[in-house]
């Protein structure tokens, strides 16, 4: 038992490196190509209120368009909780987006998440990424 709860301890550091270089690389810096060490090659994004996105050449459109839209700043993400089944991982937890729309005051909203995670190339990544904000 201690060796399985040791190795979830490892992917759950793994998977917070992930959920940070998401803030860091694609909020802070604008870095969309970081988007490639995070979504699978055929992940799917369903975002709220638009239709779903699938592959990554169209998640780093998404991302884009929205980012650079509103002016988002930061999205901090933790984890709730994390559940092993398969040959994956289900992710749920919550995220703090900050934003500074053109013209607008800035804004923080709180969203609740669930990121089914898969392997590829050796590295947890996002499989199917679904969120929504809280009233």
């Amino acid at each position: 038992m201690g060796s399985s709860k040791s190795a979830l301890d490892g992917v759950r550091l793994a998977m917070a490196t992930t959920n940070a270089l998401f803030n860091t690389e694609v909020f802070g810096k604008r870095n969309f190509n970081a988007l490639d060490q995070i979504y699978t090659a055929d992940a799917r994004v369903l975002p709220p209120g638009a239709p779903m996105v699938s592959g990554r050449e169209a998640i780093k459109k998404f991302w884009s368009d929205l980012i650079q839209s509103v002016n988002a700043k930061s999205a901090v993400l933790t984890s709730v909780d994390v559940m092993a089944t398969g040959d994956g991982l289900v992710e749920i937890g919550r995220a703090t987006l900050a934003m500074e729309p053109p013209g607008q005051p800035a804004a923080e909203f709180e969203v609740k998440y669930v990121v089914y995670w898969r392997q590829e190339d050796h590295r947890w990544k996002w499989h199917v990424d679904i969120w929504n904000q809280n009233a």
